[in-house]
């Protein structure tokens, strides 16, 4: 990757009012990190350990996890050295790295949850042929287009902001992306605006219109059948449904931050741009251990019998 501006660094001046509590802000920076990596790594290794568990709502599950882990990995550790550094500077490479992870995380994260959809889509609605259609191979495609999809679109965003001639290398964030960088460019970016925007249109409005329809179809069967069947739908729809909504919202907040012109404070500018980075990757394990019984079960296993080997 070449960088054809005279632009090697960045400054990050999102961290202007966060340094006035820079103690405070690293202490919940830092016990948010360690919570996402506990909550989302206790639900891998449940899933990969338990073969019970090995059927494709349980490994969507766990590739969402897996995606969080992966998306927060070029947010936090970063962060976590700004707050307590004098000077947040970033490299162009590391900034471009940043752009990559975040935003392959986010449209992957779109990807898993339509994926997801559909699986409780044929779950619910043709239940017996569900053994057929998500065959491991097909669950595997499945996986490999939610993972390779993003990455390949990604990439192209970033060839277009690499190729940019840039004046400048302030960035009013705490963190990079790639319209921030797209802004500084002295150059025409006529070619990157309605790229960025077919990508956003691309990633966001099928899986939005999918998701809508397979919940019509799974309202409409379970309309039709009895009270306990909707329970059980009801129980394994409601933790994919808060999911989707959570990472919706807090995409819509970068959105709007990133794109549009706001006239709210600074550190709630800040807030809006990272939500998706902060909320999803906790809230997802947390949703999805309380409501699937089954995970909850092992989960409980797990601890009993850590409590008898502790005993002897």
């Amino acid at each position: 990757m070449t960088n054809v501006s005279h632009v090697t660094s960045f400054t990050l001046k999102g961290f202007v009012e966060l340094q006035k509590h820079k103690y405070l802000f690293f202490a919940i920076t830092l016990n948010e990190y360690i919570l996402i990596v506990i909550c989302n790594s206790v639900l891998i290794s449940i899933i990969c350990l338990n073969k019970v568990l090995h059927e494709p709502m349980y490994i969507f599950l766990c590739a969402l996890c897996v995606n969080a882990l992966y998306g927060t990995i070029a947010f936090y550790p970063k962060l976590l050295i700004d707050l307590l550094s004098d000077e947040q500077v970033i490299s162009y490479e590391a900034c471009i790295i940043q752009i990559f992870i975040h935003y392959s995380y986010a449209m992957s994260e779109f990807s898993l949850l339509t994926v997801m959809a559909f699986d409780r889509y044929i779950s619910i609605c043709k239940p017996l042929q569900y053994n057929r259609i998500m065959t491991v191979s097909f669950v595997k495609a499945l996986l490999f287009t939610a993972w390779c999809l993003p990455i390949f679109m990604v990439s192209i965003l970033i060839a277009l902001t690499t190729r940019l001639t840039l004046c400048g290398s302030v960035l009013e964030r705490i963190c990079c992306d790639n319209w921030s960088v797209v802004k500084l460019s002295c150059q025409d970016t006529s070619v990157n605006n309605i790229i960025g925007l077919l990508l956003l249109i691309i990633t966001v409005f099928p899986p939005l219109f999918f998701i809508i329809y397979t919940y019509m179809q799974i309202i409409s069967i379970c309309v039709k059948n009895s009270r306990e069947y909707r329970s059980k739908a009801f129980k394994t729809c409601v933790p994919h449904v808060v999911a989707f909504i959570n990472f919706s919202i807090n995409v819509l907040f970068e959105i709007i931050h990133s794109r549009l012109q706001t006239t709210v404070p600074h550190i709630i500018k800040i807030l809006m741009s990272i939500e998706y980075l902060v909320i999803p990757p906790v809230l997802n394990p947390i949703i999805y251990g309380l409501k699937l019984q089954e995970i909850w079960k092992r989960l409980g296993t797990v601890i009993c019998v850590k409590r008898i080997s502790q005993s002897k």
